[in-house]
């Protein structure tokens, strides 16, 4: 029922195809009145009769694409390119395909619409990144979601939570008239209790905003007072009369109205409606002064695109305008949602890269950053849109047809913090680009490895309250780790300033972090490679020193086992030194044990302290 808000000037667009032949005349009727589930019946119809074609394949193909029936829209895409079709043919064949999960088929039809069309922007994206989905499936999770009990058997969606009541709409109601579109009734807008414990309940009609049209989704000013909401064009008389199929063609609009003695007052339609073009799904901003809706209007650059508009003082409106290419793009842009901070754009898009039909993408507009896709588990290979998110409660809603219906969901962020460094040169202070940076999580696990841009930054996404370190290294700087401060979210920054790495080197010895070992063994430990790798670089830059490597153990055991131990560690750190390209020649190890322990303690010693005295050390020789 969605397409409702992002299918009429698709609709349109796709009824320049005329009728062709008498054959198809019932069907093409149909068709142009929008009643896809009778008009897919009569097209299969003149298939079993053998009087199937491109032209009718083409159609079915399109009637099952603006039910959102993918399997059967792809069938009959896939029979009506066995002759040559426009662009757009092959894009919307993409689409199901991905829609589908079968990604390699839907890059095939993507090559063949970039071909046709390329100077779109999503042939020139897709071209860009052909390979984007294993990227988009391998985000890290940003929300848990699951299914709400509020979902009926028919369409529903445009949650959105207000205090604790909870709008949305639907086509539940069955004394309604049913829409020819999808035989489901028309939609209307609801209200429900939004409880302590989470649940919904008390699900009832708003009366006072609902037409015998479709009415919905709604938008509510910050102190309750104002609804913006969308609604037929035909509750105000406004249509256009198609006389040879006997239609009126009604559009979305929008509506306004102010609570009165606890009941909405009357509905007064916005001074830019239009007959010539359809507004919808409204998003008011919390502080009053913006509405973001979406439009086929003059100036769109697809099908459907968010606009804003602004909302005066005195309550006059601005001109609208639309929100350009960062937001919007030759595909459908719909279902806005500004959030609390004004800034954060919330929207559901066919034309950016995106796991299959509508998919959820998130934007700051006061950066210039691209929007980006929410990824799984809010975004599927099926239609998913509608996000709003409430703050207060730290919840937030959307609607997907992922098990067959639209039908609401709700998500709760997954707590996660971005670990933002900015590594530089301890002594000038220049960022460092092309530095590896490591996150390491509290057991001394790498989690993942990157490399500084231009800028010197690298971030990284890491669960809130736990602890975590930062490892930077660059060629001819001191490699360092830095400690992650922990936080309940947001962003926390860590300053990485490496010092270059002859500050490293004395008269007499190289000064290295300890290299510490396990107790009893004698293997090089991740932290130890760490602090070598700083040794490497020294003898890589000063060809000419040669080192002495004096490995110690603890004070537990007999000399003679410690001994033993001792050369272990030694050899053991010379063969690491060796394997990164350094001649054994500059390069000796040395045993030393109990005379030489760094930490002396009559009492017995904590693990911390036994671990200190397990070290190496480095001597210049030469």
């Amino acid at each position: 029922m969605k397409n409702l808000y992002i299918a009429f000037s698709f609709v349109i667009a796709s009824s320049k195809i005329t009728a062709q032949n008498a054959a198809t005349k019932k069907a093409d009727k149909l068709y142009s009145r929008y009643e896809y589930v009778t008009a897919a019946e009569e097209y299969l119809k003149l298939v079993d009769k053998g009087k199937g074609d491109d032209y009718v394949y083409n159609r079915l193909a399109t009637t099952y694409f603006n039910m959102f029936n993918t399997t059967e829209a792809a069938r009959w895409y896939a029979k009506a390119i066995e002759k040559p079709q426009d662009a757009e043919t092959y894009y919307r064949y993409a689409q199901m395909l991905k829609a589908n999960g079968k990604y390699e088929e839907s890059n095939k039809q993507m090559q063949k619409f970039a071909s046709l069309a390329p100077n779109d922007q999503r042939a020139i994206a897709f071209k860009m990144d052909p390979n984007y989905v294993p990227k988009l499936l391998d985000k890290q999770k940003k929300y848990d979601v699951k299914s709400l009990e509020i979902s009926s058997d028919k369409s529903d969606f445009g949650a959105v939570l207000y205090d604790n009541q909870f709008y949305f709409t639907s086509a539940r109601n069955g004394s309604r008239k049913e829409y020819g579109w999808n035989k489901e009734p028309f939609l209307d807008i609801y209200k429900a209790d939004y409880n302590i414990d989470g649940t919904i309940t008390n699900a009832n009609t708003v009366s006072e905003l609902n037409s015998k049209y479709h009415d919905g989704p709604v938008t509510i000013s910050n102190d309750g007072t104002t609804v913006y909401f969308a609604s037929d064009s035909f509750r105000e008389s406004s249509f256009e009369k198609d006389k040879k199929n006997k239609l009126k063609l009604g559009r979305n609009n929008l509506f306004v109205a102010t609570k009165d003695n606890g009941k909405w007052g009357k509905a007064i339609s916005l001074p830019f409606n239009s007959s010539e073009y359809s507004i919808s799904n409204p998003s008011l901003s919390r502080d009053g002064k913006t509405l973001y809706f979406s439009s086929d209007m003059p100036g769109t650059l697809g099908g459907i695109d968010i606009w804003k508009v602004s909302i005066n003082a005195d309550g006059s409106y601005g001109k609208p305008e639309n929100l350009g290419a960062k937001v919007n793009s030759e595909g459908n842009e719909s279902f806005p949602f500004i959030a609390d901070d004004n800034n954060t754009l919330y929207f559901a898009s066919s034309g950016k890269q995106g796991l299959g039909g509508l998919d959820i993408f998130q934007i700051d507009l006061s950066k210039s950053n691209e929007a980006v896709n929410l990824g799984k588990p809010v975004n599927t290979e099926k239609d998913d849109f509608g996000f709003t998110f409430n703050k207060a409660k730290n919840l937030g809603f959307f609607a997907s047809n992922r098990n067959g219906n639209d039908d609401i969901f709700g998500a709760t962020p997954v707590c996660g913090v971005e670990v933002l460094t900015i590594v530089t040169n301890a002594k000038t202070g220049a960022v460092l680009a092309n530095a590896n940076v490591s996150i390491v999580d509290d057991k001394r696990n790498v989690i993942a490895t990157k490399t500084t841009n231009e800028k010197g930054e690298v971030s990284y996404e890491v669960e809130c309250e736990k602890s975590y370190s930062i490892q930077a290294a660059k060629d001819g700087f001191e490699s360092n780790t830095f400690g992650v401060t922990k936080t309940k979210g947001g962003q926390t920054k860590v300053d990485a300033a490496l010092q270059p790495i002859e500050s490293i080197i004395t008269e007499t010895e190289i000064v290295l972090n300890p290299i510490y070992f396990e107790y009893n063994k004698s293997n090089i430990t991740q932290e130890g490679a760490f602090e070598l790798d700083k040794l490497v670089q020294v003898l890589k830059s000063n060809d000419k020193l040669v080192i002495l490597a004096k490995s110690h153990t603890d004070n537990r055991g007999s000399d003679a086992y410690n001994l033993a131990l001792s050369d272990r560690r030694a050899k053991a750190t010379v063969q690491y030194v060796i394997s990164k390209g350094i001649s054994k020649d500059r390069i000796s190890g040395k045993e030393w044990v109990r005379l030489n322990l760094k930490l002396i303690v009559k009492e017995a010693c904590t693990e911390e302290q036994y671990a200190q005295n397990r070290r190496s050390n480095f001597l210049i020789v030469k």
